[in-house]
């Protein structure tokens, strides 16, 4: 039964990790990226290519 509760308590501080890991991410400004790389080219400049 041990065993149980030292895993729980394993478990809570990866949790909060991973709690603080997002946090931080969000704050940083990681997701503010309004257009995706996918989406991105389609608002490019079309490039001339006469030579």
């Amino acid at each position: 039964m041990a065993v149980i509760a030292v895993l729980i308590g394993c478990s809570f501080v990866i949790a909060v990790g991973f709690l603080i890991a997002f946090l931080w991410s969000v704050r940083s400004g990681q997701y503010d990226d309004k257009y995706t790389p996918s989406v991105r080219i389609l608002f490019e400049d079309k490039t001339n290519h006469h030579k």
